[in-house]
């Protein structure tokens, strides 16, 4: 053990395939002190699968709470109940590559609240094998700092783009910094949670430090976009950019933060536009939503327009393994 102290805080909901590999992924990185599992209600016996993975160390801990809250209580308990001086979070289907934490640490020094590692994403079905070789050609370690524009300039959605909002980073935090600047998961929020959290941050004044260098690993599922999300967990991230957009005022943030916070909600207005269409054509029939949506024409051309970018958008999902920052972003901060 190298006395590091990192929690790893795994929220799990009916997740028995893919368990076991994330927190054996947590326990083989040496400056774990504490992999903590919370399992949201689950029906399919993802506890007992977690239990499973342990390694006779002492350091996992598997908690199962009573009815289903959300990703966001789950952190919040683990995070409330843990000690570790640093806290990591890993969902439930991803995992670290091996030595993640030492090489993050080593990159980025001293001098941070948050730090963040970059992130390859991989199709479900690709061996083990080749995600580490995919990850070889990663290993320069250059690093900058993230401003507040930049993070929700990138949490803005792209047509016919895989989807690599910056709100998937899974970075390390300090404990002293949720403290400092009053953080916690916004547990009305299903969706999202991660944006909301290191946005608050930033607005704060959080010290954030990004590396090029990749070490966790998302797993990506070719699902239709449209379907992904409902309609109220859209609506509540849209008000979470309300309260957001507030506070930047009466913190009196620079002009470009609040225009950026404005295009991240317009984002999401289309979506839960597209969202309350399919809603709407589930329930009454498709030619009954559409001859309503017809009567607003530029609304009916956004919705048409996301539909289209949402069936073509999977077919961009299955591809060979990506990252989220790509080097044009280091060689920028010189």
């Amino acid at each position: 053990m190298t006395g590091a102290g990192i929690c790893v805080i795994v929220p799990a909901f009916n997740a028995r395939r893919t368990i076991a590999r994330a927190v054996a992924s947590a326990l083989a990185e040496p400056e774990v002190t504490e992999v903590f599992v919370v399992d949201d209600a689950s029906g399919d016996g993802t506890a007992d699968v977690a239990r499973s993975a342990d390694d006779g160390t002492g350091r996992l801990r598997v908690e199962a709470l009573a009815r289903n809250q959300g990703p966001s209580t789950a952190r919040n308990y683990a995070i409330a109940r843990s000690h570790s001086p640093m806290i990591a979070i890993l969902d439930s289907d991803d995992y670290f590559l091996p030595g993640r934490f030492g090489r993050l640490l080593r990159d980025v020094g001293s001098g941070w609240d948050l730090a963040a590692d970059n992130v390859l994403f991989v199709p479900s079905e690709m061996a083990a094998d080749s995600v580490g070789n995919s990850a070889e050609g990663l290993h320069q370690g250059r690093t900058r700092a993230l401003t507040l524009i930049e993070f929700i300039s990138g949490n803005i959605s792209r047509p016919l783009r895989p989807r690599g909002e910056l709100g998937f980073m899974k970075p390390l935090i300090r404990r002293e910094a949720l403290e400092r600047l009053d953080l916690a998961y916004d547990a009305g929020l299903r969706l999202g949670e991660d944006y909301r959290l290191y946005a608050e941050a930033l607005l704060r004044g959080a010290r954030f430090t990004l590396t090029e260098r990749a070490g966790y690993v998302a797993v990506v599922r070719a699902d239709s976009l449209s379907g992904s999300h409902r309609k109220a967990d859209l609506e509540a991230l849209a008000a979470a950019d309300r309260d957001l957009l507030e506070e930047a005022v009466a913190r009196d943030c620079d002009r470009k933060v609040r225009t950026e916070l404005q295009r991240h909600q317009h984002n999401l207005h289309t979506k839960i536009m597209v969202r309350a269409f399919l809603q709407q054509a589930a329930e009454r029939g498709r030619w009954r939503a559409v001859a309503r949506i017809a009567a607003r024409p530029v609304q009916m051309a956004k919705v048409a327009a996301q539909l289209v970018l949402d069936r073509v958008a999977p077919r961009l999902v299955e591809r060979p393994a990506r990252v989220l920052f790509p080097t044009a972003m280091f060689e920028a901060a010189g």
